[in-house]
């Protein structure tokens, strides 16, 4: 018996499963200070199910909170952002392209230091310890309490930021501090950035985890939790802590491994369709496929592992214009419920274009009785093919996929798709997202540049297939569970000795006490 939750912006969902038997699932209103409305969810799904809070045997969450605080510019502290990699590097200081008002709520705080490696572990320049100490002194004196730490091709050689972090440690205890290596890709810039942002959630990240136990407390449930990350896979609380930015989108995921489970698809096209957006991605061996290019975090480009999604604005509360040949992006949200005509509101939505076709019974239908049939039929084609243009920009190939419809604005397509082999709708889509938290399994990752020289391609993959299996099981999953699920091999050509970049993804099942 485990329980999913998915934290969104609108709803807080909780999905309770028996293996991979959805024994219960409800919604509530997502609340300001969280752990309420989580208790709320887990007291009613615990009701509807009759299941006792003690056999309970593990629960996770998916949040957006870290995600929100970062787009809403709240909640973050200033960051001391230190740069191993002088002479080089100096052209381009930290947090060169980021937006203005965050860079300012972070304090700018930056220093570059004399350090760094190649990517075969080659010193660009020995690091500057002296350096690292007037530094602590600065950021004593400036009463900062996080800081991040990047070092040229950390990834490779990570010594140079495990020594900065002892010398500020030894100089400044307590001070929460992020290195890059542990957070971004090989990527330099993008990878300061993600850990830039990681530093600045130090004080919120403790905080919702601790909201998150006094919840499950308050409701006397013993069994461990477990929160969702970017790619799928789970992390321990003491993990979040450290690295909230990989819950960044750790939603869109949880939709579609849910999706996944729920049609018993693995290679599918999956549509999540909110109250606002849909968000259209691909599976693959039942995982998100993810983005191959730097992605963007509230105007900062970063590279840490995030599924590859298309965000459309179409969704179940979507305004409707021009006769219904224009729908979206703007949509009425979390207040459908007063705005929409069915509910006595006085705008025209794509939920109210739904119930005017008889495809749904929600609301009064009487409200909807004026709407010209030619605006319908019009929006019901502005509707199919809004979702039928996102699927076939997100697919790999012209061949047609199952494409699978999960969120509670599934029920807005109502016909086949020209680009879907076959729709998919399955049952308990519209939690799909906390169904995925539920089932999620625990990663391990490696991604690094290795050099073929005097060894062979095969003895380099086998290697790092050892140590990506060898972080999944050291995360917490079972080691008879786990597989490599996805290897991706990119021949450096402008680096010398057969350089190439190496990334192995392995996943498992969860250890179950």
């Amino acid at each position: 018996m485990r329980i999913g939750i998915d934290v969104g912006g609108t709803n807080t969902d909780a999905a309770l499963m028996d293996g991979i038997t959805v024994k219960g699932a409800c919604k509530t209103p997502t609340t300001a200070d969280v752990s309420s409305g989580i208790i709320a969810v887990l007291k009613e799904v615990l009701r509807m199910t009759g299941v006792a809070a003690s056999e309970i045997q593990a629960v996770m969450i998916g949040t957006t909170h870290f995600t929100n605080a970062v787009v809403e510019r709240k909640r973050l502290l200033e960051v001391a952002a230190i740069r191993l990699g002088l002479p080089a590097t100096r052209a381009l200081p930290p947090m060169t392209d980021w937006p203005n008002d965050l860079a300012t709520t972070l304090g700018r705080h930056t220093f570059m230091v004399h350090g760094g490696h190649e990517f075969d572990g080659r010193e660009i320049a020995p690091l500057d310890e002296k350096e690292i100490l007037r530094i602590a002194g600065e950021i004593k004196a400036r009463g900062i309490r996080t800081a991040s730490v990047t070092s040229v091709f950390s990834p490779v050689t990570p010594v140079m930021e495990q020594r900065a972090a002892e010398i500020l440690l030894n100089e400044v205890p307590g001070l929460a501090i992020s290195l890059s290596h542990e957070i971004g890709r090989v990527g330099f810039l993008e990878r300061e950035n993600a850990s830039i942002m990681n530093a600045c959630l130090a004080d919120l990240s403790a905080k919702v985890v601790s909201s998150f136990r006094s919840a499950l407390k308050e409701l006397a449930i013993e069994a461990p939790f477990f929160i969702s990350q970017n790619d799928g896979t789970l992390m321990t609380p003491d993990y979040v802590e450290r690295y909230p930015v990989l819950t960044f989108a750790s939603g869109p995921t949880n939709s579609m491994r849910g999706a996944a489970m729920l049609a018993g698809r693995k290679e599918a096209m999956v549509v999540d369709i909110g109250g606002t957006t849909s968000d259209v991605g691909m599976l693959m061996q039942g995982f998100p496929r993810e983005s191959a290019v730097a992605v963007d975090i509230g105007g900062v480009r970063t590279n840490f592992r995030m599924p590859d999604v298309l965000a459309v604005g179409l969704g179940g509360g979507s305004l409707v214009r021009d006769d219904g040949a224009r729908i979206g992006p703007d949509s009425v949200g979390y207040e459908i419920t007063s705005k929409a005509l069915v509910f006595g509101g006085d705008t025209l939505t794509t939920t109210d274009i739904i119930v005017a076709a008889g495809l749904e019974d929600i609301g009064d239908r009487a409200r909807v009785a004026h709407v010209p049939a030619k605006t319908i039929a019009t929006a019901l084609d502005t509707i199919h093919r809004m979702v039928d243009e996102a699927v076939d920009r997100m697919k790999t190939s012209a061949e047609p996929l199952p494409v699978i419809l999960v969120g509670g604005g599934s029920i807005l397509v109502s016909r086949q798709l020209p680009s879907a082999s076959e729709v998919i709708r399955p049952e308990n889509a519209s939690v799909a997202n906390a169904i995925g938290a539920a089932i999620a399994q625990v990663g391990g990752e490696v991604d690094r540049i290795f050099s073929l020289e005097g060894t062979s391609r095969d003895v380099v993959l086998d290697g790092a297939k050892a140590e990506a299996a060898d972080r999944a099981t050291k995360a917490g999953a079972d080691p008879s569970t786990v597989k490599i699920v996805d290897i991706e091999e990119v021949p450096l050509a402008y680096l010398p000795g057969s350089a190439t970049r190496i990334r192995v993804k392995a996943v498992g099942d969860l250890v179950m006490a």
